[in-house]
């Protein structure tokens, strides 16, 4: 062998112990068996908006990986070859920065979260991609108390990620992913199925984000809602499927946010079909001393409930400062939107103040002789603005003020009867068919020659309309949920 052939020889080998060495350093740490597969052996987590809510952060550190799987044995090293069989174990054993991928399969147990994660380093729980992973409590018995099949309670920066959780129960609170005094903390991607009480309940936390979730036969005759956000802080509840609920005797409203629940936003879900029509779509109620306040519900879409977006104070908690805009709300059974003057007795005063109704759009609302577009019966509210929305074939009236209380309303297309007692137009109202694309097919976009088209007002109207596009696009603000162009009122 020639001298330089032997050099080369002998620098590709220093080379080629030194990649190892690297490559042996990166895997060691990482919790893993040597059959582990290099990689996969830091299979990502969800990808997440860059948000202060969510888990990226330039302090991030990365943790281990582990693994379970029906096949596996909690004795085992949680590796992919050899994986532990419980969701507990890996509950129980992991720390900041970990993830734990979940293999398919159906697992009978409850889940309690053990540890918090820390900024940037968040503890995930997922399913392994592509794969379907059931968590089933029809075996179990939850305790009585407020509990779920999985449980987020007094830990912090935590994700769970496209799970399935059904069969919650037997009790009245027994609730699919329960979550109580935690921050921090993302729910995505999953769905629940048959739970007693909510598919998915906050109490007392912050900065939570429910995203992309489907939650289906909840409130199954237990108490609660199907998503529930109480006493909670910096919130987002968005691009969640809500439908066909339980009995919902004593609760089974599609969304509720309550007990003092602040700066929130609901926006992108759609809900219906619950209780056969006997729940409200999304709720907002101020229960004890704590305003539910500072809230945004925008470009969600509600049909076939009790009412579609409903306000009241039920016990005497004050509800402020909420926008309602850029949502479609029809064929529900009772009012499209609507304040309430209901709730437990001996309350003195229900208020209600600071509330914008604009630029939505409100379509056949009313069943059996009863129901109206926008529906206001409480004498207690202050500073109410209807506004920019289309109210169309709702069943008694378009709008009505049952308590005359002074409310601001101007700048509506009016399209149907105005029969009912207290029913309002407003001022610089517009009177007419709005000219749908296909009312009958759920598409209210509007056709070129509708007369909501630059009639609405700019005063806080919305900076875009339901599928994102912005306002105003022609000489002025259209009213209704979509502001008209050539290229949204065809189909592509």
């Amino acid at each position: 062998m020639k001298a330089g052939d032997l050099a080369r020889q002998r620098q590709w080998l220093r080379d080629s112990l030194l990649a190892l060495s690297v490559a042996l350093l990166l895997i060691g740490g990482c919790g893993e068996s040597d059959t582990y597969p290099p990689e996969e052996e830091s299979a990502p987590g969800p990808a997440y908006e860059e948000s202060a809510q969510g888990p990226a952060d330039e302090g991030s550190t990365p943790g281990s990986t582990y693994y379970v799987a029906p096949g596996g044995n909690d004795s085992n090293p949680g590796t992919e070859a050899q994986p532990w069989r419980t969701i507990q174990k890996a509950a129980d054993t992991l720390t900041a920065g970990d993830t734990v991928l979940i293999r398919e399969g159906t697992y009978p147990e409850q889940v309690i979260a053990q540890d918090s994660g820390s900024a940037g380093n968040y503890i995930t729980y997922a399913a392994y991609p592509g794969e379907t992973v059931t968590i089933d409590g029809a075996d179990l018995s939850l305790p009585t108390y407020e509990t779920g099949l999985f449980v987020i309670e007094d830990v912090s920066y935590i994700v769970v990620s496209g799970l399935r959780i059904m069969n919650a129960g037997p009790n009245e609170n027994n609730a699919g992913i329960y979550v109580d005094n935690a921050h921090h903390v993302i729910i995505e991607n999953n769905s629940t199925y048959n739970t007693v009480s909510s598919g998915i309940g906050v109490w007392d936390g912050s900065n939570i984000v429910i995203d992309g979730n489907e939650v289906r036969l909840a409130c199954n005759d237990g108490e609660q809602e199907d998503i529930t956000v109480s006493g909670t802080d910096t919130f987002e509840v968005k691009n969640n499927h809500i439908h066909e609920g339980g009995p919902g005797t004593n609760g089974g409203e599609g969304i509720t946010i309550k007990g003092g629940a602040t700066d929130g936003k609901i926006y992108g879900n759609h809900v219906h079909d619950l209780t056969r029509g006997q729940r409200t779509g999304i709720y907002i109620d101020a229960w004890g001393e704590s305003a539910t306040s500072n809230l945004e519900v925008y470009q969600n879409t509600i049909h076939n409930c009790e009412a579609g977006i409903t306000l009241a104070s039920e016990d005497g908690g004050e509800v402020r400062d909420v926008k309602i805009y850029n949502n479609i709300v029809y064929d529900n059974h009772s009012n499209g939107l609507e304040i309430g003057d209901w709730g437990e007795p001996l309350v003195r005063a229900r208020p209600i103040e600071g509330i914008e109704f604009i630029n939505n759009t409100v379509y056949n609302n009313g069943s059996e002789g009863w129901g109206a577009g926008f529906y206001n019966e409480n004498p207690d509210v202050t500073d109410i603005v209807v506004r920019n929305n289309i109210f169309s074939q709702n069943v008694v009236s378009q709008i009505v003020n049952e308590s005359r209380a002074s409310l601001t309303v101007d700048h509506n297309l009016i399209d149907g009867t105005q029969e009912y007692a207290h029913a309002i137009s407003g001022t610089d109202y517009v009177a007419g068919d709005p000219l749908f694309e296909n009312a009958a097919g759920a598409d209210f976009r509007l056709q070129m020659n509708s007369p909501a088209i630059d009639a609405g007002s700019s005063m806080n109207a919305p900076l875009d309309d339901f599928d994102g596009n912005p306002r105003p696009h022609g000489e002025a603000y259209d009213m209704g949920a979509y502001e008209y162009s050539l290229a949204t009122s065809v189909d592509p």
